[in-house]
């Protein structure tokens, strides 16, 4: 998971922190040698002056050593949670919206900010200080041991006792930490929910409710984070206990032993100062093993979510000093090298002048395709022709498969079996972003972002200058409303269009579908869920915007492929007739009893 920048970075400051070491044990023997010179051996002050420069050098080299080591532990783990969420940000663009069914946003935004944020202990307090562990402490040994054997047995011995308990008791720390990680997570997501649906709460008289579901979800948190202090607290007892113990048995055996006369004063000082810096980096380690492990489950959890499939490491985005809507447009937009495969029957790219060339024809063959978990095909098998410049109305009962065929078509999803072909080409023989251009999408239930109506429109194409801009509001209808708002293209929208009407909204999708002009559009009926009087705005919109381009349109109102080429009836995930929509009505089949249900006024 980390950058090459960030292990070269955690490289130097190991480096820097085993140099801060070794001067640390050169200072206490100095030190010690200095003591014995002046108290023991009687040398006058003055003749200890290049001694005691030499130990302010020593002191001073140690000091900076560690900063150092500091600083590029710092910079490491920063690059490291940099990395961590550009590779989560890819993930989840490359999975698509289809990949992502199966997830909650809030336990996604969870692991997006706090729980990348949390890679900073792992990265940059427990990977050095687990190298400094084992460099720090056989330095002090050796020293240590050219001093006085039996001191360094003693160290030896009680030394790896701490390692040994830290990974004892980490074991229990590990589960809490995991635990710990999914019920924030968990709360996270609950509690985004809650806020979105808000206003059903309200009309259903359940607020109160789920604000006890909430409360009982924040208790279990407080009680999961609890038994993690515990273990966390257990864990720094041992250690200090341990750390402390040896460091008095290397006392009371050198202490003895100066006292008979066994021991040199200066060779026992030194090995008293050095006892201390031998367990220091081991107990450092225990303490970071505990804040690291919140990390560790974080870089797991953006791992699951990369999946088997996931690329090697890419460069870092950098970020962009403008308004996030129009920083995703410009990214989504960005020149993209060509591909590798021929150039004959491709999909049409833009021309010079950045409109759409000629439609290409679509075709669907023995397409099929499950989701995970599902235990049935959402569609299986079908087969569907879509003429160049021509439209295809999808019809059929909810459930039928409509909507994954436009996923399809899309590549939000990807099929099972068979294959999807763009002029007798396959699709995945393009970049997901690459074939994503040629399309344009009008969703029954258009996103639109916290920001103005002009970084909204600007999704489809970051360069449109204000005419074009204009151009596409008046095609779609949308002109009026517009203009009549408080300060017209650079008026503010709540997150998710809360200032807009659900007319507005669509409106405002079908001039980011006029905008982008691409030669592939996929119509997931915008007029679902709309009064009559919009519905027939946004129609005469459609049937401007269908004209010259290879059109799927998904129809959940029968009224709306009266102007269709060819009409496909799906049920249960098969393709059950396709024809013109007089064939279907003179064949008495599925379509023809679809419309005497719903009223014969199609």
């Amino acid at each position: 998971m980390l950058t090459a920048r960030a292990r070269r970075r955690t490289a130097a400051s190991v480096a820097c922190g085993t140099l801060a070491g070794a001067l640390a044990a050169a200072f206490f023997v100095r030190l010690a040698w200095a003591v014995d010179a002046a108290f023991i051996g009687g040398s006058p002050l003055g003749s200890l002056a290049p001694e005691l420069a030499g130990l302010a050098l020593l002191a001073l080299g140690r000091a900076a050593a560690a900063w150092a080591a500091e600083v590029c532990a710092n910079a490491a783990a920063s690059d490291a949670k940099a990395a961590a969420r550009d590779r989560l940000v890819r993930a989840l663009i490359r999975r698509g919206p289809g990949g992502l069914a199966a997830e909650r946003t809030g336990e996604l935004a969870r692991t997006l900010v706090g729980g990348v944020e949390s890679i900073e202990a792992y990265a940059g307090q427990y990977l050095p200080q687990a190298a400094l562990a084992a460099a720090v402490p056989l330095l002090v040994f050796v020293a240590v041991f050219a001093l006085d054997p039996l001191s360094a047995l003693v160290l030896a011995v009680t030394g790896p006792l701490i390692p040994l308990f830290t990974w004892l008791i980490g074991g229990a720390a590990r589960a809490r930490t995991r635990r710990q990680f999914v019920t924030l997570s968990r709360l996270s997501a609950r509690f985004l929910d809650g806020v979105r649906a808000l206003p059903v709460l309200k009309a259903f008289g359940c607020a109160d409710r789920e604000a006890a579901v909430i409360a009982r979800a924040s208790d279990r948190f407080r009680a999961v984070t609890m038994s993690v202090l515990r273990v966390t607290f257990l864990s720094a007892l041992t250690l200090e206990l341990l750390a402390t113990i040896g460091v008095a048995i290397v006392a009371v055996e050198v202490g003895l032993r100066l006292l008979y006369a066994r021991l040199a004063f200066r060779d026992a000082f030194a090995v008293l100062l050095l006892a201390p810096e031998f367990y220091r980096p081991l107990r450092n380690l225990g303490a970071a093993f505990h804040a690291g492990l919140a990390g560790r489950e974080a870089l797991a959890r953006v791992r699951e979510i990369e999946g088997p499939e996931a690329p090697g490491p890419e460069p870092r985005l950098e970020p962009r000093p403008e308004p996030i809507v129009a920083s995703r447009a410009r990214a989504m937009r960005a020149p993209r090298p060509a591909p590798a495969h021929p150039a004959a029957g491709r999909p049409p790219r833009r021309d010079a002048n950045g409109a759409a060339g000629s439609p290409p024809a679509i075709s669907f063959r023995r397409v099929a395709f499950s989701y995970p978990g599902a235990g049935w095909p959402a569609v299986a098998g079908i087969d569907l022709e879509i003429p160049a410049g021509r439209t295809l109305a999808l019809v059929g009962p909810s459930g039928s498969g409509k909507t994954t065929v436009a996923g399809l078509l899309l590549r939000f999803l990807e099929p099972d079996a068979g294959q999807i072909l763009a002029d007798g080409v396959p699709l995945r023989a393009w970049a997901r972003d690459e074939w994503l251009e040629q399309v344009a999408w009008v969703p029954q239930q258009p996103h639109v972002f916290h920001g103005t109506i002009r970084d909204n429109l600007r999704l489809a194409r970051p360069d449109a200058g204000d005419g074009a801009l204009a151009e596409a509001l008046e095609r779609a209808r949308a002109d009026v409303f517009v203009r009549g708002l408080p300060a017209g293209l650079d008026t503010p929208v709540g997150e998710r269009g809360q200032r807009l009407s659900g007319g507005e909204a669509q409106r405002i999708a079908l001039a980011r579908a006029f905008l982008k002009d691409a030669p592939i559009l996929v119509l997931d009926e915008p007029t679902a869920h709309l009064d009559p009087g919009h519905e027939a705005a946004i129609r005469a919109s459609m049937i401007e915007l269908r004209q010259g381009r290879t059109v799927l349109l998904i129809a959940h109102r029968l009224t709306t492929v009266a102007d269709a080429d060819t009409v496909a009836v799906l049920a249960g995930g098969r393709l059950v007739e396709a024809g013109t929509r007089e064939s279907l009505l003179a064949s008495g089949g599925r379509y023809a009893a679809m419309l005497a249900a719903y009223g014969g006024a199609a």
